[in-house]
């Protein structure tokens, strides 16, 4: 839906989920009056939509969608990665970003150059793909929208004939160079009367067939009052072939006022052989940025054998398989999806996916993950995820959204290649009339020559690669080694981190409970049992599953039984109009129901054991004690060493018993810790401890359940652990996938290299610029009448992108 025009104002409609009330209504109405750039709306509760008038529909989405969110609704959006073609540099990356920006219907965008792609989301209902691709096509890029299997193929085949014709040119470039170089600079030949009319002919091709490229980039640019990489290129490469055709043609114009006629056909051609080494070398070296990536992708099989209910073998394209489908998988082979193992056992390298280098044993029950490799053995499991829903192809995803994502840093850094190239153009234009001005009798001359120089010589490039190939290196790496990091500004932030929350079930210890004993304090009889069983089974809590299956084969379910769960506390069921209680023993103790000395004596006894106790009554009495024991995983100790090696402070927030998180605590060496904490009070820690310094401290909270989630998305650093609940793994910003402890030393280490990176890369890119710009102007001719030839020039900015990214590669390496 294209925006109304109504006067002078602007409608959109943009749909809301969740306002399903007038009381909701008048929150967003509410919340909508502080965007000032509305001058009017209207909630349509019928309808699920918001009526806005604005002057500038395209600049006021984001804000109305980021407000709607912010009061707890939303906005239906869709977001997708596209890969985007036809970018040369920085600058390109950034116009086109400024493009889909401006297009009504667009949230965000954030195109990265270092891997070719945009991160756009989009309200469907005022914009559609097709209109963000006529949209870059207007100003000379485009945007692979097509999906398929077919498509990525035809994007590899562009991507690659792409890479091979550069290569073409650039020999062809490279050929046509050499003899230009040698003709022009050794004086044998360049005082030749012929001498010039040769490089005119060799230097065309190489600047007209060759360089084609950077003169339609420059005009698509301008076409559209803009200025990229190929604008300094065309510029400079043809103002010094325009002045050189000139100076061959009339050189009798130079020779009547006493100077001599100098040609640029060399410095013109090889610029231009330069530039196109260099992309060459850049484009092989950001292949390796976005290795990690391949080998992802590298791991799903093309084929896979499925089992027939006729019991026999078939062997089809991985895309067809289906759920439920029988799948055989035989010593040696990759699983294609993810699943249940039926029959058979083998052990599994799941390295790929965890980190993990040890396989693991699985057998009837176990569950198997797509691109893991099966080792000896063979065995049959049901397909239970297929396609785009399996472990890996989420992994993928999020390494492909995490890659082409931007960290904080980047913001500075587009805003200056946003206007680096008009500065440029400002520089050398200034530096052209300082030497007419100041240069005597040669000043023309010199400053065409550090004219082109100063345009040769910058590079937005170098700035355009330094943050997002850094993020791309970093995000891989951590992927390989078990650490799905899904933002960059996660990944930037963690390095940081002075203070880390652990939550201790399935953090520090398995998160796999057992139900050691079940001790009952009256008669025991079926129907005791039977409400026991009920009631946990209506549960969603781990201590819950733990209940349930330890009484599974003596109890039966009985379905009128009404429970309501307290969070942090217990869950109250109600039978027959009578109320059960299980929980701790101080949420029984707040139900006022007594509990004896002897009881109370056991309770203790099982506490000091490092148990987790729930205590089963009814509205008057203890009907029985559980005692759940969970294991402290092998590596926590060792992991939460290693975090204080790092200089940071560990709390263990549980809502376990005060013995028991003792206990753990004390095993494991964490001094700080509360217990029988709520996930509210979980919350209220987190920010307590965010604004318990003058200098911000950064928080990391890490856990694996339900009741962390909201503790997760209130901290700086969420580290979800991913054997936990989706909800945790889908809140936090990094997921542990292994669940191992040792892995989050890593993060903040990969972290910490992975901005150090980023520093050194912007550093030089920088520093390249701050020092190239001046002596391509000509500040050292006075001192010692150096004046930077515009060949050596073209090399040395060639020559930034290729160390930036050959740096950002030399992370890989990193331990």
């Amino acid at each position: 839906m294209s925006p109304i025009k109504n006067g002078q104002k602007n409608i959109i409609y943009i749909p809301l989920e969740n306002v399903d009330s007038e009381h909701c209504a008048l929150i967003v109405n509410k919340g909508l009056d502080t965007v000032k750039e509305i001058q009017s709306h209207t909630i349509e509760l019928n309808n699920n939509r918001v009526k806005i008038h604005a002057e500038d529909t395209a600049s006021v989405i984001p804000l109305v969608v980021k407000e709607i969110r912010n009061l707890g609704y939303n906005v239906p959006t869709i977001k997708k990665t596209y890969p985007i073609m036809n970018l040369s540099c920085a600058s390109c990356a950034n116009s086109s970003q400024n493009v889909l920006k401006q297009q009504t219907g667009v949230v965000s965008a954030s195109v990265n150059y270092a891997n070719a792609s945009v991160n756009v989301e989009y309200i469907p209902s005022l914009i559609n793909p097709e209109e963000l691709k006529k949209s870059l096509q207007e100003i000379g890029y485009d945007l692979m929208i097509d999906e398929s299997d077919e498509s990525k193929n035809s994007l590899d085949d562009i991507q690659r004939q792409h890479f091979i014709t550069l290569k073409r040119k650039t020999w062809g470039a490279l050929l046509l160079s050499i003899p230009l170089v040698l003709i022009g600079m050794i004086p044998f030949f360049m005082h030749q009367s012929w001498a010039n009319y040769l490089m005119w002919l060799l230097a065309t091709p190489v600047v007209f067939i060759f360089g084609k490229q950077f003169f339609i980039g420059a005009y698509k640019q301008a076409k559209h009052h803009s200025a990229n990489m190929d604008t300094l290129v065309a510029v400079s490469t043809g103002i010094a072939y325009i002045f050189s055709v000139f100076n061959t043609l009339f050189p009798s114009f130079w020779l009547n006022r006493g100077l001599k006629p100098h040609v640029y056909f060399e410095a013109s051609a090889v610029i231009i052989t330069f530039i196109l080494i260099g992309k060459v070398l850049e484009q092989t070296a950001k292949g390796n940025t976005s290795s990690a990536i391949k080998k992802l992708i590298g791991l799903q099989p093309k084929t896979v054998t499925i089992i027939h209910h006729e019991k026999h073998e078939m062997e089809i394209p991985i895309k067809n398989i289906q759920k439920n489908m029988i799948v055989l998988v035989k010593p040696g082979e990759k699983i294609a999806v993810d699943g249940e193992v039926l029959t058979g056992n083998s052990f599994v390298d799941e390295s790929m996916i965890s980190g993990e280098p040890i396989p693991v044993e699985k057998s009837k029950g176990n569950k198997v993950f797509a691109g893991t490799i099966n080792q000896k053995g063979s065995f049959q499991f049901k397909a239970e995820k297929v396609g785009s829903d399996t472990l890996l192809s989420q992994i993928i995803k999020t390494v492909q959204e995490a890659q082409g994502s931007k960290a904080p840093v980047q913001k500075l850094v587009d805003k200056i290649a946003g206007i680096f190239v008009p500065i440029v153009f400002s520089i050398a234009f200034l530096t052209l009339l300082i030497w007419i001005i100041l240069g005597g009798n040669q000043g023309f001359i010199f400053g065409i020559q550090c004219f082109v120089t100063v345009l040769v010589i910058a590079c937005p490039c170098a700035l355009g690669l330094a943050t997002p190939t850094a993020i791309m290196v970093g995000v891989g790496k951590g992927a390989q080694e078990g650490i799905l990091i899904k933002d960059a500004e996660s990944l930037e932030t963690a390095k940081k981190t002075n203070s880390i929350i652990l939550d201790k079930t399935g953090t520090i210890t398995e998160g796999k409970p057992t139900v050691d004993s079940i001790e009952w304090f009256t008669e025991t009889n079926q129907s005791l049992t039977d409400l026991l069983y009920s009631i946990e089974k209506s549960s969603e809590h781990p201590l819950a599953e733990a209940i349930v299956n330890s009484i599974r084969d003596k109890a039966k379910f009985l379905p009128t039984i009404q429970i309501e769960n307290i969070t942090g506390k217990g869950i109250v069921g109600n039978f027959n109009n009578q109320k059960f209680y299980i929980g701790n023993p101080s949420f029984i103790n707040e139900k006022n129901i007594y509990i004896t000395e002897s009881i109370q004596s056991y309770i203790s006894s099982k506490l000091s054991q490092a148990k987790t106790v729930l205590v089963f009554t009814n509205d008057s009495q203890v009907l029985s004690v559980i005692s759940i024991s969970d294991a402290i995983k092998v590596s926590s100790k060792e992991a939460i060493k290693q975090i204080k090696n790092l200089g940071i402070e560990i709390y263990m927030l549980t809502g376990d018993n005060h013995e028991t998180a003792k206990l753990v605590a004390e095993k494991v060496g964490i001094t700080h810790f509360k217990s029988e904490v709520s996930p509210q009070e979980k919350i209220d820690f987190v920010k307590q401890l965010q604004n318990s310094s003058k200098n911000k401290n950064i928080i990391a909270m890490i856990g694996d359940g339900i009741n962390d989630s909201a503790a997760l998305a209130q901290a700086d650093v969420s580290i979800a652990m991913g054997k936990g609940s989706d909800i945790a793994i889908d809140v936090a910003k990094m997921t542990i996938i292994s669940g191992d402890l040792l892995k989050v030393s890593q993060a903040i280490r990969l972290s910490k290299q992975t901005v150090t990176t980023i520093k050194q890369n912007l550093f030089w890119a920088f520093v390249y610029n701050i020092i190239g710009i001046p002596i391509a102007a000509g500040v050292l001719y006075s001192v010692n009448s150096f004046l930077l030839n515009p060949m050596i020039a073209s090399a040395a900015m060639a020559l930034s992108s290729v160390s930036v990214v050959c740096n950002s590669i030399l992370l890989k390496f990193k331990k």
